[in-house]
């Protein structure tokens, strides 16, 4: 019997050494170094090749010159979700490999539970290792769409079983809820180790590509929001989606981190419901709050998500400090950049904020990016501070620089476009968008603006 190996992994970030090491060279983390037992032969064949596939359903690759190689689009699946193929790009590409992280309670399999019940034509497979037939019944019949569904529910965890019932249903579709609690016979450690996540993963990935069957992996997350296991799991898979939101709250994004097919930069928005999760078709509307009156230190800004715009509402409050050293608090936006605005207020403008507290908050628990919301956030600062109210029905789009000039943004005539059809009757942006700007063709006030005097004079006077 030949011996088996043993190296150690760290349950970190997957960094393999052949001895026990205090601390990771890779993640530079303490004390995360276990001790597997992994098994290298070449003479064992993969549990995907294990089993009795027919040769002819694999494809055979050779090589090819480029030129001669005929392109053709691919034929996406689309789903009846509408935010789930605009993240995934205009749906499901066959043979894609698709990762989706979240926080524990987030409704990760609720959504991928709702995604194969509601493909009647898609013979799909549910496969679970963390819960029995019965509590996934029950969740479907809660989601009421098990009527109609074609849907197989498996609860197994060990993928030479699970790649066996893949060969008896055939299905077009798997689901594997979730990667953690896999193991294959192939390596010789616990489920959830470092080896046998990528090894179960491996196996699958070679399966999804030889079959041309698109494969959905739930994954676990970490305490600081990564995806549990080796780095190398985000590399191998073709899509990574990290479902977001607080469980105290009814709304979820889902966003796309990583996509080899399309933009990773797009988002979905969720409302999460008792008979599960409902499509937000217009999400600027629940992003601004409703009030009766004015409240100072409130803008609107006009930001784009991917190819989507979106009015979000900017909130800022200015106080005097009670302490020696002023805060800066931000949520949803990089504090950072804050800091950065604050200085430009002050050094260009005169506004004396280095013994004041700012407190910044993007409303409806958005992580926003997009430097065309600096604009709104230096308007609802001032207006905290002066405690003047902006108008209601104006929202804002452009990028401050150092200098205190307002430089154009992207794609302008979506922003405008989402304003005039949410009802603003006016909206602030850089003179150097107006370039080619047909501004007559909207129903909707442009106020172009060269720098930051441009703004305190039509909003402060």
């Amino acid at each position: 019997m030949a011996k088996a190996k043993t190296t150690y992994f760290c349950q970190q970030c997957g960094y393999e050494s052949p001895k026990w090491l205090g601390q990771c060279p890779s993640c530079k983390q303490w004390n995360t170094f276990v001790e597997e037992v992994v098994e290298k032969t070449g003479s064992k064949v993969p549990e995907w090749r294990s089993t009795t596939t027919p040769t002819s359903s694999r494809r055979t690759n050779k090589a090819a010159i480029i030129n001669e190689i005929v392109y053709q689009d691919e034929q996406r699946l689309t789903t009846p979700d509408k935010e789930f193929n605009r993240v995934l790009g205009g749906g499901i590409v066959p043979g894609s490999l698709v990762l989706i992280g979240g926080e524990p309670g987030i409704g990760k399999s609720t959504l991928m539970l709702q995604l194969a019940l509601g493909i009647p034509k898609v013979k799909t497979l549910y496969i679970s290792g963390e819960e029995s037939e019965q509590q996934i019944k029950m969740r479907a019949e809660r989601l009421a769409q098990s009527a109609t569904a074609n849907c197989y529910i498996l609860t197994e965890t060990s993928t030479q079983q699970i790649f066996k019932q893949i060969e008896t249903v055939q299905p077009d579709m798997v689901v594997i809820d979730s990667i953690q609690t896999l193991h294959s016979s192939q390596i010789e450690s616990a489920p959830g180790s470092v080896s046998q996540v990528r090894e179960c993963t491996a196996e699958l990935l070679r399966f999804a590509k030889e079959t041309s069957t698109p494969v959905f992996i739930v994954g676990h997350i970490t305490k600081d929001g990564s995806i549990a296991g080796p780095k190398v799991l985000e590399h191998m898979v073709d899509t990574v989606l990290q479902f977001e939101g607080d469980r105290n709250h009814v709304y979820r994004i889902l966003r796309a981190v990583k996509n080899r097919f399309g933009s990773s930069s797009e988002l979905g928005i969720y409302e999460m419901q008792g008979s599960g999760l409902r499509e937000v078709s217009n999400p600027s509307e629940i992003m601004i709050s409703q009030r009766d009156e004015p409240v100072s230190g409130v803008a609107i800004a006009a930001m784009l998500e991917g190819m989507r715009p979106l009015m979000i509402e900017v909130q800022a409050l200015v106080s005097n400090s009670a302490f020696g050293t002023p805060q800066r608090t931000s949520t949803g936006f990089d504090t950072k950049r804050l800091s950065m605005l604050l200085a430009v207020l002050e050094k260009r403008f005169g506004f004396r904020l280095s013994a004041q507290d700012v407190f910044l908050n993007i409303a409806g628990g958005l992580r926003v990016e997009d430097p065309a919301i600096d604009l709104a956030v230096i308007a609802a600062l001032i207006s905290s501070q002066q405690d003047i109210p902006l108008p209601s029905q104006v929202t804002f789009a452009g990028e401050v620089g150092l200098s205190g000039e307002i430089r154009a943004v992207n794609r302008i005539e979506q922003r405008i476009a989402e304003a005039e059809k949410l009802g603003f009757e006016g909206i602030f942006i850089s003179k150097y968008n107006t370039k080619g700007l047909d501004a007559k063709k909207y129903d909707i006030a442009i106020r172009p603006l060269a720098t930051l005097e441009d703004l305190f004079s039509a909003l402060f006077g």
